[in-house]
């Protein structure tokens, strides 16, 4: 992402924001409620076209008009409400669109056996052992439906994933898991995209850190340049919370 500039009307959503991310590692973009992140998923993953800037996958610059550009470039983005279907299964969530099937012509039929057996050694891969792969997927915790989401994009070829702040609603077990997959998909050479305003989870897991505050990129530091502490100071406004700390007694 080079400059990316993304103006409503008179409104500046995104003021030139430069980032990328590298085969196999983390990198969290951190930034507080309106500080652009969604604005900035949305250009990445081809909802929204930049106003201006440019998107370079791999050397090439691209223009994505659609998610499904951004798709074919190996962009896969995992959104907070994950777009599953509660009641059905989890095979058939993991190949929703993409159903692998048996037969020939009109007798053609979605694959139950190859699914199920996919779909088991996938989740495996990322550390979950399902009862079956034929259970509903809202039987699952929050922890275990993103790994689902993630391990879909993963083998369906992504060399991108884009995770919108995937540990916020989950507690402490569901997040260790959710944080344990993504050290995995890092490990199998996908570069992910770290979105959160959880300074803790950012650090358990991240490479490099950058922070977006209305609408600009603070900058980017690697992992041991950078304590939570600053990183949170950085969010938070930096000057106008120590003042805060300040005037409060240092309770902040």
């Amino acid at each position: 992402m080079r400059s990316i500039e993304k103006n409503y009307g008179n409104i500046v959503a995104l003021a030139g924001v430069s980032f990328d991310v590298r085969p196999g590692e983390c990198h969290c973009l951190l930034g507080d409620n309106g500080a652009g992140k969604s604005t900035f998923i949305k250009t990445m993953s081809g909802v929204v076209q930049p106003t201006r800037g440019q998107i370079v996958v791999e050397g090439r610059p691209m223009s994505f008009q659609s998610p499904r550009d951004a798709m074919n470039a190996g962009i896969a983005t995992v959104y907070q409400d994950l777009a599953m279907i509660p009641l059905m299964s989890v095979a058939r969530n993991f190949f929703m669109g993409r159903e692998p099937t048996t037969g020939w012509g009109p007798f053609k039929r979605f694959d139950v056996e190859r699914a199920n057996s996919v779909t088991m050694a996938e989740m495996k891969k990322m550390g979950i052992n399902l009862r079956e792969a034929d259970q509903a997927v809202g039987t699952l915790s929050g922890g275990e439906r993103q790994t689902v989401a993630i391990a879909r994009a993963v083998h369906f070829g992504a060399k991108v994933l884009i995770l919108d702040e995937p540990t916020s609603a989950l507690g402490v077990r569901q997040t260790a898991n959710v944080l344990s997959t993504i050290d995995r998909v890092r490990k199998q050479g996908v570069g992910v995209v770290f979105i959160t305003h959880n300074v803790r989870h950012a650090m358990a897991v991240g490479d490099r850190f950058t922070v977006l505050n209305r609408g600009k990129t603070l900058g980017t530091s690697q992992r041991g340049e950078i304590t939570p502490d600053q990183l949170q100071d950085l969010m938070a406004g930096g000057q106008e919370m120590a003042q805060l700390e300040a005037s409060l007694g240092g309770t902040v």
